[in-house]
């Protein structure tokens, strides 16, 4: 996730071999063939892995006539998955211009060039290709120029690339917070007088920059400072802590529900906004319902805070860590719990509701009731949690 320094373009990448046989199959058939896209951009960066893709001049009817197993990914934009022999996936996209953009999808065509296909992409850090064969690179809009200055340009006109599709302001934002980049001033000028075009979005595709930028952005600070002074917090994510309030976060803590319920006053709204799962969602209002934390340090306290959280725990401890910058105190004591196996849920207890019933206690809401006061007793004292102890215990309390 965390970039290095361009240094200039390599005498040649190293590609996995299952890339470099998918092109030599278009080449020999014909296709010239292309590596592009954001892995190009991060193998210069020292910063990404080998999930390269292939642009060519093959139609999708081809590349699907070349490979034995494809997926149609995308083939109305000229995407076609093809799978090598490990049954990985590499997406393999015609060469492509736009015909007609509203601001959301585009309408292509096929049959055009290599640099034709460059200019209709985002930035010029995306904008490079590397010949995988030949091993020469591709640049017409002086992207490795870009890398170098650690700054984030629009390919040609900005505000036009922005009404093609305005999720790119997000993208830059993203790209900008990820490799610690600056936004070139007219393509920052032209991204302010785009948002609005932000409100046409479909939320779940606004969901997934937004959980992108969470889990790859150097500084979580910056990634919300941009996205208020752009103009994209008010449109989306109202809630949003506003600039030098924001906590940082280290890289290997990027839960983007957790970090939601950080970052955001009301974070159950805006995973509702944005189309989230019902799992997500449902994860940040046991977060907001808490207790965040456990009374004391106490073991007892701790054991009872468990039960009060339930399946909230987890997330609970990650967000009081962020919040802190440190693990908590009573974190050890979560440990120890947990590792001796003492009971903090019903199922944790050395009897069911069907032990209560053989003992003449009628089903229905009575028997949970019962249940839960068997449990505040094993809270207070594990020793209690016996089949025979907890029997008697109920007969007295029933």
């Amino acid at each position: 996730m965390v970039s290095g320094t361009f240094t200039g373009f390599p005498a040649r990448l190293d590609l996995p071999a299952e890339v470099v046989l998918l092109a030599r199959t278009l080449e020999d058939a014909g296709y010239e063939t292309w590596c592009v896209g954001g892995a190009l951009r991060d193998a210069l960066l020292d910063a990404g892995d080998n999930d390269v893709d292939l642009a060519t001049a093959a139609t999708p009817e081809v590349v699907r006539r070349l490979f034995r197993h494809t997926i149609p990914v995308g083939i109305e934009h000229g995407t076609v998955g093809v799978l090598d022999a490990n049954r990985r996936m590499h997406e393999v996209t015609t060469f492509r211009r736009d015909v007609e953009t509203n601001g959301r999808h585009a309408v292509v065509s096929f049959g055009v060039s290599l640099d034709e296909d460059l200019a209709r992409r985002d930035f010029t850090i995306n904008a490079i290709a590397y010949h995988p064969l030949r091993h020469e690179w591709r640049d017409p809009f002086q992207g490795g120029e870009d890398l170098g200055r650690k700054r984030i340009r629009a390919v040609g006109a900005a505000s036009q690339r922005f009404r093609e599709d305005y999720l790119r302001i997000l993208r830059a934002i993203r790209f900008a917070a990820r490799f610690e980049f600056t936004i070139d001033p007219d393509t920052w000028a032209a991204a302010t007088e785009a948002v609005a075009g932000l409100a046409s979005l479909s939320a779940e595709r606004v969901r997934d920059e937004w959980f992108k930028g969470l889990t790859t952005a150097r500084s979580v600070r910056r990634l919300g400072g941009l996205w208020w002074r752009v103009g994209a917090a008010p449109i989306w994510v109202p809630e949003l802590i506003d600039g030098t309030d924001l906590p940082e976060v280290a890289l290997e803590d990027r839960d983007p529900v957790v970090l939601t319920a950080l970052l955001c006053l009301d974070p159950v709204a805006v995973l509702r906004r944005l189309k989230c799962s019902n799992q997500d969602i449902a994860r940040a209002a046991a977060m907001m319902a808490g207790p965040r934390e456990p009374v004391s340090t106490g073991v007892r306290a701790v054991r009872h805070w468990l039960a009060d959280v339930a399946g909230a725990s987890a997330d609970l401890l990650l967000l009081a860590r962020l919040r802190a910058g440190l693990v908590p105190g009573w974190a050890i004591i979560v440990s120890e719990v947990r590792a001796r196996g003492e009971p903090v849920a019903r199922k944790d207890l050395a009897i069911g509701g069907d032990d209560l019933v053989r003992i003449g206690i009628p089903p229905g809401p009575g028997l949970g009731v019962l249940l839960d006061r068997l449990l505040l007793l094993v809270l207070d004292d594990p020793a209690l949690n016996q089949r025979d102890v907890l029997l008697q215990r109920a007969k007295d309390l029933a």
